[in-house]
């Protein structure tokens, strides 16, 4: 089949810290509730926002990106999840124009309408004048409607729905509430595992958007078939061990799948709470917050030598921002606080009271050239060389080190592994 259609929304805004995440969830366990499949994506780079998404969908959240993740990757994931799911959501990034190329721009590409989140907490019928601005303001755009976010009451909504031109549809409403809003930190939500009351969250969201608007399922959505994958079992028996915990949890679901397509076995371990690693020929140390946990990270000593001793081994070791901040000799949190880490790598890390990087990514290595991004509030102080440097394609003025270190490769950088498979398994081959 070469055709296939499922009701699909694109849920965007016209800046960051609208609220789409929460909406979007609260969409997702509406219509779960009601018995549908329902699949997400989270339009370009994020780690936090997906870990939210899954648990209100119950399925696995993958990337959509024409750079990062690419038309014809992201085609292909559409065409899977058109085959499985009732409804199809897609979280925007950032304003819904923002960004080369934009939420918009997958909107457009795909035929996926708009719905935009608008926080409606300090506007009446200006509401309006921002929902005919996004609207017209691409006149091809498959522009759906409007859903107003943080609204004070029943009457408040009411004004903002009626400020609205009639060929802009309304998707009701979610009301200022702590019962609603997801918490976060310094770089985006509080990932869904550390919130014991997520589900209370996510119900009291879907109820309260039940309640203010009759939610019935979008119009269905073409997909086209994407074009044939063939891929090289280059990791075939090779087991990677994959750290995984409150300390190191941003990975994305498509590099997990990728090594497996590849062969590789997968095994996951916790340097918070484990004495040693699996049985394994490479590892993998992504990002994630091991700013938070200093003490445990600098007192499991057992996992700290059995990591150098699979390094000086001249085994593969694989590491993201969080996780190459891990590999070097200390650990600086904003407060001063300090930890000794693994020290395989000459100097130390500093978190900063501002954001330091945010920056699409791609590095040319031996084997290919790797995209991803970088996102960080932490500074290095090395003087290790870099083995080479990401390239921007938007604004050029962020080019984050690789460094090379015997089979050790550590970057700021979340590499996207399927943007290059042969490069991705370079990194993890024996």
């Amino acid at each position: 089949m070469s055709v296939r259609s499922c009701p699909a929304l694109l849920i965007a805004a016209p800046a960051s810290g609208q609220g789409k995440t929460t909406v979007t969830a609260a969409l997702a366990r509406l219509h779960r509730r009601q018995g549908k499949r329902v699949r997400v994506f989270k339009c370009g780079p994020d780690f936090l926002d997906p870990m939210i998404l899954a648990r209100a969908s119950g399925a696995p959240v993958y990337q959509l990106d024409l750079w990062m993740v690419g038309e014809a990757e992201s085609r292909r994931l559409l065409w899977q999840a058109a085959a499985e799911a009732d409804l199809i959501l897609i979280e925007g990034v950032m304003g819904l124009f923002d960004g080369s190329p934009s939420a918009a721009d997958l909107a457009r590409r795909f035929g996926v309408p708009v719905m935009a989140v608008i926080d409606g907490s300090a506007m009446a019928q200006t509401f309006g004048a921002v929902a005919h601005g996004l609207a017209s303001y691409q006149p091809d755009l498959p522009f759906s409607g409007v859903l107003g976010n943080r609204v004070g009451s029943v009457r408040h909504g009411e004004m903002l729905q009626d400020a609205l031109p009639a060929s802009i549809r309304w998707y009701g409403a979610l009301p200022r509430s702590a019962d609603i809003e997801l918490p976060s930190r310094h770089l985006g939500l509080v990932q869904a595992e550390e919130l014991a009351d997520l589900d209370a969250r996510l119900d009291a969201a879907a109820d309260a958007l039940a309640a203010s608007a009759e939610v019935a399922l979008p119009p269905p959505v073409t997909f086209f078939a994407p074009p044939p994958r063939a891929l090289e079992p280059r990791l075939a028996g090779v087991r990677i061990g994959v750290a995984f915990d409150a300390a190191f949890a941003f990975l994305y679901q498509a590099n997990l799948d990728l090594l497996r397509e590849l062969g590789a076995e997968l095994r996951f371990f916790s340097p918070l709470a484990d004495e040693r690693l699996p049985e394994v020929d490479s590892l993998y140390l992504p990002g994630g917050y091991p700013e938070l946990h200093l003490a445990r990270l600098e007192a499991n000593q057992a996992m700290a030598r059995a990591i150098r001793a699979h390094h000086a081994a001249g085994k593969p070791i694989h590491a993201e921002c969080g996780g190459m901040l891990y590999l070097f000799a200390r650990l600086t949190d904003k407060q001063g606080d300090s930890g000794r880490m693994l020290g395989l790598l000459p100097g130390e890390a500093t978190l900063q009271p501002r954001l330091t990087a945010l920056a699409l990514q791609e590095v040319e290595l031996e084997h290919g050239r790797l995209r991803g991004h970088t996102y960080h509030h932490s500074a290095l102080s090395t003087d290790l060389l870099p083995f080479a440097h990401g390239e921007c394609p938007n604004y050029k003025r962020t080019a984050e080190a690789v460094y090379r270190l015997g089979r050790l490769t550590a970057s700021y950088i979340h590499f996207y592994l399927p943007s290059d498979p042969m490069a991705a398994a370079e990194l993890f081959q024996p």
